[in-house]
C-alpha cells in the first residue's frame, strides 16, 4: 500500500506468485475475503488512491544501498515498485487489494519495468524465508494477532546482511478508536517490530522526523514519520 495509512489476512502456497512481468491473478488470492473486499472498495471509490510518487523515507534510505532482491509489502498502486525497479532492483510487490495490484502491473508495463506481484496477506503469502535483501514497509496496514504473525513474516523474509525498513505516520498508534472503525489497537506498529528484534539484528534508524508529504493522494495530511531501519547481521 503505497503511502498507505491502514493488509491482513489463511494459508499458502507460491501458487499466488506471478511470473516476473505478469499481471496479477484475480483468482489467485491468499488471505481474509474481507480484507481484501474492503480494499478493493477503497481503491474503486477513486481513480487514483495515493501520489504516484515513491515515498520520501524510501528513497532517502536506499540511497546507499546496493541494489538487490526487495520486498515491497502493501505495495498499492505501485509506485514505490516501479520506482525500485527503476533504481536496479529486482522487485516482489505484495497487495492485498487486486483493484490495486491491477493498476499497479499497469503502471510498470507503461514504465517499461519487471515487477513479481503477489496478491497475498503477508502472514499468509508463504514467501521464501531469509531471501530479500530490502523488506519494504511503507506506512503498512498489517493486522495484530496473538502470535504477531505479520511482525515475524516481516523479519523472516529478510536475507542475512539485509535490511528491513518500516516507515508508519507517527501518533496513529496512540489515536482513539474512531467511528470509521479505525482502531490502533488492531494494527502492527513499528515498536511491536523492534520488540522482536534479538542479537542478530543491528537497529541503524529508530526515530521520528517530518515527513517528505507527496504532492496529493490520500495520507497527504500526515506531517511526521517513525522510520526503523534494522539490519540482519546472521
Amino acid at each position: 500500500m503505497t503511502d498507505h495509512d491502514i493488509t491482513a489476512a489463511s494459508p499458502a502456497t507460491a501458487s499466488h506468485l506471478s511470473a516476473p512481468g505478469a499481471a496479477p491473478s484475480g483468482d489467485g488470492y491468499v488471505g481474509d475475503p474481507a480484507v481484501r473486499t474492503a480494499w478493493d472498495n477503497r481503491y474503486l471509490d477513486r481513480q487514483q488512491l495515493w501520489s504516484g510518487s515513491p515515498n520520501g523515507a524510501l528513497v532517502a534510505e536506499t540511497a546507499g544501498l546496493t541494489p538487490g532482491r526487495v520486498l515491497d509489502v502493501g505495495c498499492g498502486e505501485g509506485a514505490d515498485a516501479v520506482w525500485l525497479a527503476r533504481e536496479g532492483w529486482d522487485v516482489t510487490a505484495l497487495e492485498v487489494s487486486g483493484v490495486a495490484l491491477e493498476r499497479a502491473a499497469g503502471h510498470a508495463r507503461d514504465a517499461g519495468v519487471t515487477v513479481r506481484w503477489v496478491h497475498a496477506g503477508l502472514a499468509e503469502a508463504g514467501l521464501p524465508a531469509a531471501s530479500f535483501d530490502l523488506v519494504s514497509a511503507q506506512y503498512p496496514a498489517l493486522l495484530r494477532t496473538p502470535d504477531a504473525a505479520a511482525e515475524r513474516a516481516l523479519l523472516a523474509a529478510v536475507a542475512p546482511g539485509g535490511v528491513l525498513l518500516l516507515v508508519h505516520h507517527a501518533g496513529m498508534d496512540t489515536r482513539p478508536a474512531d467511528d470509521s472503525g479505525f482502531d490502533p489497537a488492531d494494527y502492527v506498529w513499528p515498536s511491536m517490530v523492534t520488540a522482536l528484534l534479538d542479537g542478530d539484528w543491528e537497529v541503524e534508524v529508530d526515530e521520528q522526523r517530518p515527513r517528505v508529504a507527496p504532492d496529493g493522494g490520500a495520507g497527504a495530511h500526515h506531517t511526521d514519520d517513525l522510520v526503523v531501519r534494522a539490519r540482519r547481521l546472521r
